[in-house]
């Protein structure tokens, strides 16, 4: 682990020296050689350092919402190129290359973070071995190896031994007292971080071997740090404990505010910012425009919790705009559609009629047009008596071509004849 650590040994100043700033500060409010005057300097170093990496946290997470749109085609192709495991790499590439995306992204925080705790933890390992490093001179050195926290020596580990302990004026038993509940705190820690984020922020509709490696390394990293945290000074412990707990606090802030799509935390969420707009009829800031948009614009290809959250606008008489905003009144009278259009009034069904209802209406129709055609054409009492005898003759006379017995009087039936079938030999 020293020869790990010594690699960073170039960094080693500058993490010593913003260390001695603070404990400049701390020591004159708690004293210089108590263990709150280093403690909270460690901390503060940490604050400072996850501050300092917020731009990278961001583009983390992009990084991460972009890998877990790409799931769905990357679970195509390695079905489809499961027996070539070259191709299907090359086509892995292919496609983070069209979409710009990469999966070392999401590792870049824990990346940038490491020279900084290989640093801090080469400069309480050479304040154990009574060495100077950095900034830290002789008497810094002196008061550092004084400083206790919560009755551990700054420095001690808890593989040191009794003798180790006594020369850094502490007991054995104290310190693995403190540093095994400072690993455990470390490792839950941990655990709950990565736990939430499989629980509340994952698209559950998409299964991955992605989501498979992360739900081990839920498992992993907690043993690890149990592992290894033995071999870890206190103030390391100190420092790891404070970074666990930032994630944690800032993860949670992320999940609650801007949860990925399809998850948990996404539904949740919806259905806070649904009570919030019918509460005001609007949307009340530009991050609630920017998600009500982002909504509107994907139309048909919303999930559930996104439908859900625009049919309950459409039944409280709002709708959502493309632009983020929500209108309510008269012009919320238009549904939108599921692509963001308007969708067109439904036709109203007439209703239905009693069968007096319906034969009074056909009498009535009847009636109607009688009253019509009675004075375009003559009744047959108003006839001239000389056409009735013209009229009976032609209509008694036979057409030409015809026999003079109808069908009927001729035994013939009407309609299309079957032709007879051959008599059998």
């Amino acid at each position: 682990m020293d020869t790990i650590a010594s690699l960073f040994s170039f960094i080693t100043t500058p993490v010593s020296w913003v260390i001695v700033q603070f404990h400049k500060v701390y020591g004159a409010l708690f004293g210089d050689d108590t263990g709150w005057a280093w403690g909270l300097s460690i901390v503060s170093l940490v604050i400072l350092i996850r501050i300092c990496l917020i731009p990278l946290f961001v583009k983390q997470i992009k990084a991460t919402r972009a890998m877990q749109t790409l799931q769905p085609e990357m679970k195509k192709i390695q079905e489809r190129y499961k027996n070539d495991k070259q191709r299907q790499s090359e086509e892995m590439m292919k496609l983070y290359k069209e979409t710009g995306t990469n999966p070392l992204s999401s590792c870049l925080p824990i990346l940038a973070q490491s020279p900084f705790f290989f640093a801090l933890y080469h400069v309480l390992n050479s304040i154990a071995n009574n060495d100077t490093i950095g900034v830290i001179n002789e008497s810094l050195l002196e008061s550092a190896q004084k400083a206790h926290i919560f009755g551990a020596p700054l420095a001690a580990t808890f593989t040191d031994s009794a003798a180790e302990a006594a020369k850094l004026d502490s007991s054995i038993t104290t310190v693995r007292i403190v540093t095994a509940i400072m690993i455990v705190l470390m490792s839950l820690s941990q655990f709950y971080t990565q736990r939430q984020l499989m629980t509340k922020n994952v698209d559950t509709t998409v299964k991955t071997p992605f989501m498979q490696q992360q739900k081990m390394l839920m498992y992993i990293f907690p043993i690890m740090f149990a592992v290894f945290g033995i071999n870890f000074p206190v103030g390391v412990l100190v420092y790891w404990l404070t970074t666990n707990v930032w994630t944690m606090g800032q993860q949670m802030y992320v999940i609650h505010n801007n949860p990925t799509p399809g998850s948990k935390a996404q539904a949740a969420y919806l259905e806070r910012l649904l009570k919030h707009v019918t509460r005001h009829g609007k949307t009340r800031n530009r991050r609630e425009r920017a998600i009500v948009k982002a909504i509107v614009v994907k139309g048909r290809d919303r999930n559930e919790y996104e439908r859900k959250f625009i049919n309950g606008l459409n039944k409280e008489g709002l709708a959502a705009q493309t632009d983020g905003t929500v209108i309510k009144g008269e012009a919320a009278a238009v549904a939108t559609a599921e692509d963001g259009t308007p969708t067109p009034a439904k036709r109203q069904q007439p209703k239905r009629q009693t069968k007096a209802q319906r034969q009074a209406g056909a009498t009535k129709t009847a009636d109607d047009a009688e009253q019509q055609s009675a004075p375009t054409s003559l009744s047959k009492s108003d006839e001239p008596e000389d056409a009735k005898p013209a009229a009976a003759a032609k209509k008694a006379a036979p057409q030409p071509g015809t026999s003079g017995r109808s069908k009927a009087q001729s035994g013939q039936r009407k309609g299309q004849q079957r032709p007879k079938s051959p008599s059998k030999k």
